[in-house]
Formats: C-alpha cells, structure tokens, sequence
C-alpha cells in the first residue's frame, strides 16, 4: 500500500481508502448484508487500508454505527476516518447551516463512538447557508478538536472557492473516474494551485469499471444508481463498450479493469486518494494490488485515445 499525505496537515492516509456507502446504506441499496459490511472495513484495514470514509445520510446514520462498531478494536492512529454531514434525511433537505452542522456533527461522533473525526465534510451545498458561514462553523469546531481537517463534497468551482476564500479547506471529494472526467476541466487545477487533496469517489464508474457488467445488466429497483446519468439507456451501454476496450490494455497490462481505472486515478495530478466502495470483503482485496500498480507513459497515452 502508498500513503501520502492530506494537505495542509499531517494527516497521513492511504492511497486506496474505503468508501462505505453500502455499509449499512440501506437507503442507497436493497439486500445488504450488515455483518458483510463489519468484515469488509475489518478486511480493509488488515490489508493496509488506514482511510475510511463514510457520511450521516447513509443508511440514515446506520453506517457510521457500524464502521464505529467495525473499528473499535483498533488503535485510533491506525485509520483515518472521514465523514459528512448537510444531508438532512428527516426532513429530506440540505442544510449545512452552523446549528444544524453543530449538532449533525455530535450526532456523528456519537454514533461513531469517537471523539473527533479526522476530517469532516460539508457533503451537499444547501443553496440558502452561504458557505463560507458554514465552513467558519467547521473551523469553530476543528478549534473545539472535534475534527481535524476540513472537506467539502459535490461542490461547484464558484462553491469551492467561496468556501477556500480564508485556505480553510484541506480536502474536496468528487465524483471522478474514467467515464467522467469533467472535474479536470476547471477544480482540478484550481485543487493543484491552491493545496487542496482531491478524493475520488465512485472511482470505479460506480461498478461501470469493475468489469463485470454486460449490456444487459440492470440495477434492482431500489438501487441508488438508478438516478445517476452513467445508467440511462443509451449512456449505459456506450459506457460498457468503452470498459471492454479498457479491459484489453488492462490484460496487455497484466492487470484488472479496477485496478487499472485506480492506477490510472492515482496517477492524475491533485489526487491523493481514491475511495472504491463494495459490498463484499473481497472486493477490498481485490482494490488492494493497484496502490502499487505503475502506469507509463504509453500506457497513459493508449488509456486516452480510447477515453477521448
């Protein structure tokens, strides 16, 4: 496993982390197995993995439950854990306003078991709160010890930079993978130039680029994806005809699909980590080979012409 570092702090995290939406998220997936989800965060730091990322709205609080349970019988300088907060599932809106986040936040770390994260997300603008208020209330409560470093997620360019006006904000957390490059656009270089980690969620096409999805897959109803553009007719299956051509420069490279999309993440300039989630412990172990899998230059440049 590569480690680095989360910027602007010493915060010292794994390459490949652990996205664990569907831990307990059983409001994002039907059948999921809970006792699955304590062994796949167990499986995960067994194999090296120190960067656990979860957020209240996943499984209505029922995640943070159960990577607190799946984590407190290690040493709490063995993970980093991040989690998120601005979804608000009882009323069904975002709210990332100082109160609400004051007592979404200890609402988090009691479910955690923890008394401090190490780094905290605004997950959702709420359009309303201006976020500079709102990442001024993270900086109370980072002073307070209550968090360690600042993040925000799902954010426009305008967005991030009103919330990095003061260099508050250590981390920012997309959606980026092959099959959506559009941060790359205008946040990535705005994360290079000003010292902010990128972290890349759903960095496997959310199961798009786990190579095992054919033209006639389709998601159980109460799935999640189910909403996302990537899984619409049309832009579905165009997606899996461009994993099969990945998948060839992935066997000439002696590699998997998912190792390779990771690899390939990893070698972007900004990203400090990427956050592959799963379902099942040896899905972990699978995600595991490509911290350390090297990308050249050729490889790059054929990964582009099918990509472009």
């Amino acid at each position: 496993m590569k480690y680095t570092v989360l910027k602007k702090t010493d915060i010292r995290i794994s390459a490949i982390g652990l996205g664990t939406n569907a831990v307990g998220g059983h409001n994002l997936y039907d059948g999921l197995e809970e006792k699955d989800g304590r062994e796949m965060v167990r499986t995960a730091i067994g194999h090296g993995v120190t960067f656990f990322d979860t957020a209240d709205s996943y499984g209505h609080g029922r995640s943070e439950e159960l990577v607190g349970e799946a984590l407190k019988d290690y040493g709490r300088s063995q993970y980093v854990l991040a989690t998120k907060g601005g979804s608000d599932w009882r009323t069904k809106t975002k709210n990332i306003s100082p109160a609400y986040l004051k007592k979404a936040l200890d609402d988090s770390l009691s479910r955690l078991g923890l008394e401090y994260v190490d780094l905290y997300y605004l997950h959702h603008m709420d359009k309303t709160t201006p976020v500079g208020e709102a990442v001024a209330e993270l900086v109370r409560q980072k002073e307070a010890g209550k968090i360690r470093a600042i993040g925000v997620s799902n954010v426009t360019l305008d967005e991030l930079k009103e919330a990095n006006a003061h260099g508050d904000v250590n981390a920012v957390q997309l959606a980026y993978h092959m099959l959506d490059r559009s941060i790359e656009k205008e946040i990535l270089p705005y994360c290079v130039e000003n010292d902010i980690s990128i972290v890349a969620y759903g960095p496997l096409a959310f199961g798009l680029l786990g190579g095992t999805y054919s033209s006639d897959f389709r998601l159980a109803p109460g799935d999640f994806r189910n909403r996302l553009p990537l899984f619409q007719h049309g832009t579905f299956e165009r997606a899996i005809g461009t994993a099969e051509a990945l998948k060839k420069v992935a066997s000439e490279k002696g590699t998997t699909l998912p190792n390779l999309a990771l690899a390939w993440l990893l070698a972007q300039p900004g990203v400090d980590a990427v956050i592959p989630g799963g379902k099942r412990p040896e899905q972990v172990t699978g995600n595991i080979p490509a911290a350390d899998l090297v990308l050249t230059e050729e490889d790059l440049a054929k990964i582009a012409v099918i990509l472009d």
